[in-house]
């Protein structure tokens, strides 16, 4: 990203921090907010059984076999608070499973660091559930559409599958709410990296999410849809893009939430190799029965890793059944029955086919 652009995101986070917008006066008789430090600790836990039908693979002995496994893929820890009521914060450490070649730590189970950050809360100068945030901290899309697309426990969604974009990097970003609940604006400036890889460079990504609820005072069949617009301008190395553009639509309604995603990347890993494009969509719905906790998941996923070859194509498809039991206050349980079917063509090299069954639990409080 330019340096004008750098300056121009820290230049208006700076202006919203140091109280660009007119403080505004409490009315008389206003109870005065609660400046009572506060902590709380919680938790959040992915556990699932996976049994892989294809494809195949061979034992030490060389048998036949179809892989399966119990597993825990992601363990937060969540501590966060107040310490009064401008200043929160929140740290997240995450275990999650070692991958590398490494003989020592390879198929560990590690702790790492997912999210660290403070946040100033700017409810006094501006719109309430506005702020700036400094530290690693969640990138504006995937946490925004987590909230309506509940399911990352089963698996992360498109985009981020795609390997196209992360759910939390280090950088400083702020968030501004439109009055009468119309929508919103996160943006920020980060490493780049994402949050599990140290900055290797001078260049910094610029994220930017706009949503617009078009009909928030609509009923019900009409305020749960919302348009969205995201856009990451970063650069691998000076004159090197990354860049990625996502169109999105949601909706949510007491009988199902659905969501429509487009996506468009451009990635040049140095200005010596060609630029490649890549693009693909995702729609998925999840379809409620009543009120007792049962729901469908139904999800299709559709990329082409490379427009210059269309022979090159991915398609997801996932449909499951899940259970969220009710009246917890806040706090969430749910359990997933799925089939998860990739259908891969065109690869250099060849990649097989692969379908898994799941169970899958998920566990927040």
């Amino acid at each position: 990203m330019s340096f004008l652009k750098t300056a121009a995101c820290f230049l208006a986070v700076a202006a919203i921090a140091t109280g660009a917008f007119p403080q505004v006066t409490p009315a008389a008789g206003v109870t005065p907010p609660d400046d009572a430090p506060k902590v709380n600790v919680g938790a959040t836990m992915y556990a699932d059984y996976t049994y892989t039908d294809s494809p195949t693979s061979k034992d030490t002995d060389g048998n036949v076999i179809h892989p399966s496994a119990f597993n825990i893929t992601r363990a937060y820890i969540n501590i966060t608070g107040n310490l009064n009521h401008l200043f929160a914060f929140r740290i997240t450490p995450d275990v999650s499973r070692e991958t590398s070649t490494g003989p020592s730590l390879s198929g560990s189970q590690i702790f790492r660091l997912k999210y660290a950050y403070a946040q100033l809360n700017l409810d006094d100068w501006t719109t309430k559930g506005s702020w700036v945030r400094f530290g690693q901290q969640q990138t504006p899309y995937l946490d925004y559409s987590e909230g309506i697309y509940r399911y990352r426990f089963q698996g992360t969604m498109f985009a981020e599958r795609a390997g196209l974009i992360s759910s939390a990097d280090a950088g400083v970003s702020g968030h501004y709410s439109f009055n009468g609940n119309y929508g919103d604006v996160h943006a920020g400036v980060y490493n780049g990296e994402n949050y599990n890889k140290a900055e290797v460079n001078n260049e910094k990504g610029f994220e930017v999410r706009g949503t617009v609820r078009p009909l928030p005072l609509g009923g019900p069949n009409l305020k749960g849809l919302r348009l969205t617009a995201f856009v990451i301008e970063d650069h691998y190395v000076g004159s090197a893009k990354r860049e990625r553009t996502i169109g999105q639509v949601t909706y949510e309604h007491a009988l199902l939430n659905a969501g429509f995603d487009v996506l468009h990347a451009k990635d040049q890993t140095s200005a010596s190799k060609p630029q490649v494009s890549s693009k693909g969509w995702s729609i998925w719905v999840t379809p409620k029965f009543g009120t007792q906790g049962w729901e469908a998941l139904i999800r299709h996923d559709d990329f082409l890793p490379n427009e210059a070859i269309h022979s090159q194509k991915q398609k997801r498809d996932i449909d499951g059944i899940a259970y969220w039991v009710p009246n917890l206050s806040g706090k969430s349980v749910a359990f997933l029955l799925d089939r998860d079917s990739l259908k891969r063509s065109g690869l250099t090299p060849a990649a097989p086919n692969a379908t898994n069954y799941e169970m899958k639990m998920l566990v927040n409080f």
